[in-house]
């Protein structure tokens, strides 16, 4: 009887994942398309605009990467600054593993694999709504949610390679980049750790946009989470 009802739960956490990605297809189409187009611009066929996407899958850094790349930024400068942008994984990971840290290793790399910013949106609050969820519940979820995002990640990546020069500029792509990210962040503002560590990111990415290479973000970046963190240590202390 337990193990019937426990066949049942896992399907159903993945059709809540799948549910729970799919508005994201709406930003996913256009920004997809939107690399496809500025690879083709920076020289890239569509073969290696995919080739991109499936090694990297980090919209954000891949768009810093290839903005870097065509202004002939050294090396370790594309590196450190895409590195930079991709650090809040490492958060990400972090927060995820009490809940899927026991999966075997195979499961874990994919997790790791797909771990991208609207799949980890979506399950740190689901995991957080449904701290009964098994382990085999909680994966079925996570995987749920990333069907409707990565596969149409990589689809939308060569069709904006292949058609990009035919894409009208009044269609205005670029809208879907800032628009993803203010969907995932602005929920997530929910304490004065994460206010003071955004304030912080954004007052020195504009104070510190004249370095060149993109070094203000990778600066705002590390300062905001130092800020984050302190404050984030204030608020225990005074608890």
């Amino acid at each position: 009887m337990y193990m019937t009802a426990a066949l049942r739960r896992a399907p159903s956490a993945f059709r809540l994942g799948l549910k729970d990605g799919a508005p994201f297809i709406l930003v996913i189409i256009p920004f997809a398309t939107l690399f496809g187009v500025v690879s083709r611009e920076a020289g890239l066929d569509a073969f290696e605009a995919l080739a991109f996407s499936v090694a990297v899958i980090a919209g954000a850094a891949q768009f810093t990467a290839l903005q870097l790349l065509n202004e002939q930024a050294p090396l370790l400068i594309v590196l450190a600054t895409a590195l930079a942008v991709n650090l809040r994984m490492a958060m990400y990971s972090a927060s995820l593993t009490p809940h899927l840290g026991a999966a075997p290793v195979w499961k874990r790399a994919l997790v790791a694999y797909f771990l991208v910013d609207q799949v980890y949106a979506c399950s740190a609050v689901r995991f957080e709504e449904n701290p009964h969820w098994r382990l085999d519940q909680k994966l079925a979820y996570f995987f749920g949610a990333v069907l409707p995002v990565c596969p149409l990640w990589y689809v939308f990546t060569v069709v904006g390679a292949l058609v990009g020069a035919a894409i009208p500029g009044w269609m205005a792509l670029d809208f879907a980049v800032p628009i993803t990210f203010l969907a995932l962040i602005a929920p997530m503002l929910r304490t004065l750790a994460h206010l003071a560590a955004a304030l912080t990111s954004i007052v020195l990415a504009l104070a510190l946009a004249f370095l060149p290479y993109n070094l203000g973000l990778l600066l705002a970046a590390v300062a905001a989470m130092m800020v984050g963190a302190r404050v984030e240590l204030m608020m225990r202390s005074e608890a």
